[in-house]
């Protein structure tokens, strides 16, 4: 997040903010409208450039407006007489961060001759739900992929790893979880009723020897999550742990959420026929 403010002269601040911005993005930017998708207003970056002028940070104003932003840029303009004052300004003092292509939404709020607010934003995204089944082999992919080399978790170096198969089962105790950290908005290894990993892997059924897990929030992609956890040298020894065979993969969304998505990658060896009782479970 970046905040950045211009002090002009007194005056007007007139309301067609964002066609300046546009066209400063076309005139001073190279950024030609053709090849550019245009810029959507979005009523809650209004809400938010409206919070930055009553004094609002502006992650704080993202907050409050209940806007999730990858990225986003404040600008505040004082005293700009007309639009051509406002496109000038922002052409030529904003366009190496308004240049960049994965901005797509903008608010604004004027107040009067006090200033004008613009919010300009990539606003974050997530899988949609019907791509559930196309996400987890995206993890597993890239989960099999780290698996495949040699690695350092930590002060902790693990060999290459057999690669990993996708269990119905610990999909379904991992999407229970997912859906039970967003629906309840929290991020724990220990679920809303006091459920651990184990007992929810045997609760969709199954039978396990080894089980591990690991939880991510916040993050857009599966790249991303897997990118995550194994920065992480707890989950990163989850990852490489030879003795897992099986992994299930799921995400939840929830706007209302402190982290709008939330993963869940559970980790198994089955238990064989010749062993009675679980062995031992780890929890990152």
């Amino acid at each position: 997040m970046a905040a950045i403010a211009i002090l002009l002269r007194p005056g007007a601040v007139l309301a067609n903010a964002i066609g300046a911005v546009e066209r400063a993005r076309a005139a001073y930017c190279g950024l030609p409208r053709a090849s550019q998708p245009p810029l959507t207003e979005s009523r809650k970056l209004d809400e938010v450039a409206r919070l930055l002028a009553s004094g609002s940070t502006l992650g704080r104003a993202e907050l409050r407006a209940r806007y999730r932003a990858a990225r986003s840029l404040s600008i505040e303009i004082t005293g700009a007489t007309d639009d051509a004052a406002i496109e000038r300004i922002v052409g030529q003092r904003f366009c190496r961060q308004l240049a960049d292509p994965r901005l797509r939404q903008i608010g604004a709020y004027g107040h009067g001759e006090d200033g004008l607010w613009i919010v300009v934003a990539q606003p974050f995204t997530t899988p949609p739900r019907r791509d559930a089944a196309i996400v987890s082999r995206r993890v597993l992919a890239l989960t099999n992929e780290a698996r495949a080399h040699a690695r350092t978790c930590g002060r902790r170096r693990f060999p290459p790893a057999p690669p990993l198969t996708l269990s119905a089962a610990l999909t379904r105790a991992a999407r229970a979880h997912s859906r039970d950290m967003a629906a309840h908005n929290f991020f724990s290894h220990t679920g809303s009723g006091g459920s651990s990993p184990g007992e929810r892997a045997r609760r969709a059924g199954y039978r396990w020897s080894l089980v591990g897990e690991n939880i991510a929030g916040g993050l857009g992609t599966p790249r991303k999550a897997v990118a995550a956890w194994l920065a992480s040298p707890a989950h990163c020894a989850n990852i490489m742990t030879a003795g897992f065979r099986q992994m299930g993969v799921a995400f939840a969304v929830d706007g209302r959420s402190g982290d709008v998505i939330y993963w869940t990658e559970d980790f198994g060896r089955p238990l064989s026929r010749t062993q009675s009782r679980p062995r031992a479970a780890h929890v990152r």
